[in-house]
């Protein structure tokens, strides 16, 4: 499986506070209100953190790496004490080392607080979402963000209600394959090019296509089509949970390599996650259609706890011991 060179790691991705301001501008309602020329600094926690403690001066243990929230408690303290000192107070979270504030429940910085972040290189953004909803939805935005992400070569189907994957060389007839597949009611998540990102918290991949490619294929012979024109919207998905790799090979490459029982399962490691990998071989005459909807089926059993080759081997087993041919 050919993983392509990206900015992602199994560790995390990189992202800037202008990734941020683009990801959370309709999801977020955020408007930049200073720092423009600041939005490229890299986020290095991606966590929001209300700095009660350190607008009164104490900062053992302060967040700076962090997005600072300011929501309707701290605006109460910083009005409390006045202008002069509200404005020293700003000056000495970002003395200490703070980059970014988020201004929530539409409240707005002071002239002479942009004024101060355009000089001291902070960024300031405004929210008109209430406090505690920016905080939950901030939360999903800053963890699409930061989530370690790959992209490999292959074609991304949901089959049977499973994100399967399609992989092999060029011509073997994988975007074939998720036509047919497609035709009987499957959906395209991504042809040819696969992003896939980690969720870190279930060690779960998810596979979309590329915001530039989202819905399209290319079929040798008709050219690039345009799947929901064609099909409808229901024949793509935007998002699925990777599931099953189907790798497809060459009969004349995998001939006694093939376990023809299927007792030893296969796996591939993306992003230190395991996914099942079967090997199917394509020659002349092989309805790779029908074959790649029942290996997704068969998995789905497997998922669920019957294991077919178990089944059967404890039969034949009970059958042994009891003098049964």
């Amino acid at each position: 499986m050919e993983k392509l060179p990206t900015k992602g790691s199994e560790r995390g991705t990189a992202f800037t506070l202008a990734d941020f301001l683009k990801a959370g501008r309709k999801t977020l309602s955020l408007k930049l209100v200073a720092g423009e020329q600041n939005l490229g600094r890299e986020v290095k926690e991606a966590v929001v953190n209300r700095p009660g403690l350190a607008l009164t001066g104490f900062f053992e243990h302060f967040a700076s790496e962090r997005l600072q929230l300011i929501g309707k408690s701290e605006m109460a303290y910083l009005r409390s004490i006045g202008p002069v000192a509200r404005v020293e107070r700003m000056r000495s979270l970002v003395e200490h080392g703070a980059y970014a504030f988020v201004f929530t429940s539409s409240q707005k910085p002071t002239a002479e607080e942009i004024d101060l972040a355009e000089r001291l290189g902070a960024v300031i953004m405004c929210s008109s979402l209430s406090t505690k909803v920016f905080v939950h939805h901030c939360a999903f935005v800053l963890e699409r963000l930061g989530a370690p992400k790959t992209s490999i070569y292959g074609t991304f189907v949901e089959v049977c209600g499973l994100g399967v994957l399609f992989e092999g060389d060029p011509g073997l007839g994988k975007s074939e394959t998720a036509l047919g597949l497609i035709k009987r009611g499957s959906a395209l998540i991504a042809d040819d090019l696969t992003c896939i990102r980690k969720d870190v918290g279930d060690n779960v991949l998810y596979g979309s296509a590329s915001d530039s490619t989202a819905g399209f294929m290319e079929i040798r012979g008709i050219g690039i089509m345009h799947v929901p024109s064609i099909f409808g919207v229901t024949a793509v998905r935007g998002e699925k949970n990777l599931q099953l790799i189907i790798t497809f090979r060459r009969l004349s490459e995998v001939r006694g390599e093939i376990d023809r029982i299927g007792q030893t399962r296969k796996v591939k490691k993306i992003l230190e996650v395991e996914v099942p990998n079967i090997i199917i071989p394509v020659s002349e005459g092989r309805d790779l259609v029908n074959l790649v909807e029942t290996a997704a089926m068969q998995q789905k059993l497997i998922m669920s706890g019957c294991d077919p080759v178990e089944v059967l081997s404890n039969r034949l087993k009970q059958r042994a011991d009891e003098g049964l041919v």
